[in-house]
């Protein structure tokens, strides 16, 4: 058991639970054997006063780390038998059985330990002690969160005990007690509590509550508080699609730049983009496998030492593209399409011959998981915010590429007038590839950061080629103003689409609204300025 661990288990036996008793023989048998109503039943008396063996009995529980000897349940620990009530060791015979746990044992075991953790002095581990008992309580916890709720001091997490104390006390089932005016009073003032709750357990209690309440003055504070839950929950809901819908458009975002360069200011149209950015997750798994194998206590920098990788690895194959193919089609759309479009199937082969044709995971680091909880139903995952904050980031170093470096003033040179920047001596074939081989290092970027979102194939970039070529165009082509307000537009009506038609007919309602806005304005959000919007 982790020294922390062991620690609260010890203050808990000390300054919790004054009337605690010690864990008998029967107890612990009865936990461990029998019917799954019997021992849930077993389990929820010896919790009411746990002491320190009691809590380490039901963690072994919960650990699997519990078998049958002579019918007698004991802790294992390596290959020796831990009496859970004495404490004394003993040899573990090779007869001993294992303890089975069904899914709804193992349910109880972690809320009967989340329970317990409500009096850990440590505020994290009661913080997520009450986040994995909201909508699992019951009343046989009520005398646990009663005093748990008396030693808080923590004002938010006294609020948040508060509410789930309410839910248990509306929901009492005892016939006696909800007849008592004393009652009554309880569960119309938990009712009135509720109101603040933010979760989706929440709103199922109350409808069930007013099923079966019999007190108009009870039902009718459960009604006003449904209705509140209700539109807490529907701003969550609203909130949650708005973030979604930005995340998406973020990836959108960054998928596009580099076409917005490729295709936007260079007019080549290149179906292999999507492949790039396949190019550019493929790195980053390889770079995970080889902090892996040689640097395992780094493993949480390697996506930042993939950042870079990506972009070079997409960028050099899309220079040689660009000097091996596509010099040699400028002009010619129709042929660089095909030509690019045969060269997205060869890359994906080549892949499927190097990695094999499944899906290859690439974890993310710790400070990626988990998320920030704002509502009940509304949680920011780590991963996405990143992405969001790496597409601006992006997104600023490509603008001050663009506009305020020597680089960008000859790419722009070159694509608004080649023959005049030819003649101020430019190298215009040496900016041809660097523009491209930019184009494909973001495609890269892209690729890097939609590995930690999902699954890494060889056919990563197919689902993303077609909507990146309708943020370019939708925005305005060669306007990377345009592409932000395209992809972010783009990803948010997508998400709210979505939550009423389904992602089928959302995708179509997205691909019809763009068809009529470039009917009504061909040149995009944003049209070009200057006499290249004459050419």
């Amino acid at each position: 058991m982790p020294k922390k661990v062991r620690q609260w288990f010890c203050v808990l036996a000390l300054c919790v639970l004054s009337n605690a008793y010690g864990l008998t023989p029967d107890q612990a048998k009865a936990i461990a054997v029998g019917e799954g109503d019997a021992r849930i039943d077993a389990l929820r008396t010896a919790i009411v006063g746990a002491d320190e063996r009691t809590v380490q009995f039901i963690q072994a529980l919960s650990d699997d780390a519990v078998k049958l000897v002579a019918d007698k349940p004991v802790i294992v620990k390596g290959d020796k038998a831990i009496d859970p009530v004495s404490g004394i060791e003993t040899s573990l015979p090779d007869t001993a059985e294992d303890v089975m746990n069904n899914n709804r044992m193992r349910g109880e075991l972690d809320s009967a330990l989340a329970t317990l953790k409500l009096l850990s002095p440590d505020v994290a581990v009661r913080t997520q002690a009450i986040k994995t008992l909201q909508g699992e309580v019951d009343e046989s916890k009520l005398p646990m969160l009663e005093k748990a709720f008396a030693q808080e001091v923590v004002l938010e997490l006294k609020d948040r005990l508060g509410l789930l104390r309410a839910a248990v006390l509306v929901s009492s089932s005892d016939k006696a007690r909800r007849l008592s005016s004393t009652d009554t009073g309880k569960r119309l003032e938990a009712a009135k509590l509720l109101a603040d709750s933010s979760q989706a357990a929440t709103k199922t209690l109350l409808i069930e509550r007013l099923q079966v309440e019999t007190q108009p003055q009870v039902k009718v504070a459960l009604q006003i508080s449904l209705g509140r839950v209700e539109s807490r929950l529907a701003w969550g809901d609203r909130l949650g699609a708005i973030f979604s819908g930005i995340s998406l458009g973020s990836i959108l975002l960054l998928v596009a730049l580099g076409l917005a360069i490729t295709y936007g200011l260079m007019g080549v149209i290149n179906m292999a983009h999507g492949e790039l950015m396949m190019i550019g997750a493929y790195a980053t798994y390889v770079v995970q496998g080889l902090f892996q194998k040689y640097l395992p206590g780094a493993f949480d920098w390697d996506l930042l030492a993939s950042v870079p990788v990506a972009f070079l690895a997409s960028a050099l194959v899309g220079a040689a593209l660009e000097r091996s193919v596509i010099r040699f089609l400028y002009g010619r759309p129709l042929e660089t399409l095909l030509a690019t479009w045969g060269i997205s199937l060869m890359l994906m082969q080549l892949v499927r011959t190097i990695f094999g044709a499944q899906n290859v995971g690439v974890e993310n680091p710790s400070w990626m998981s988990g998320g920030v909880q704002l509502m009940g139903n509304l949680s920011l995952p780590y991963n996405r915010l990143v992405i969001v904050g790496f597409a601006i980031a992006v997104l600023a170093g490509v603008w001050f590429l663009i506009e305020k470096t020597r680089l960008g003033l000859f790419v722009r040179g070159v694509t608004q007038n080649r023959p005049i920047a030819s003649c101020m001596g430019v190298n215009t074939a040496r900016i041809d590839t660097y523009a491209f081989a930019l184009g494909s290092g973001i495609a890269g970027l892209a690729g890097c950061a939609l590995s930690q979102v999902g699954n890494v194939g060889p056919d990563l970039g197919q689902g993303y080629i077609v909507d990146s070529f309708m943020v370019v165009v939708l925005g305005g082509v060669g306007q990377l103003a345009g592409t932000v307000y395209a992809a972010l537009g783009l990803g948010i009506l997508n998400k709210f689409l979505e939550g009423w038609t389904g992602a089928v007919l959302a995708k179509i309602a997205v691909l019809v609204f763009i068809i009529i806005f470039i009917q009504k304005r061909p040149q995009g959000i944003f049209a070009m300025k200057g006499r290249s919007a004459e050419a």
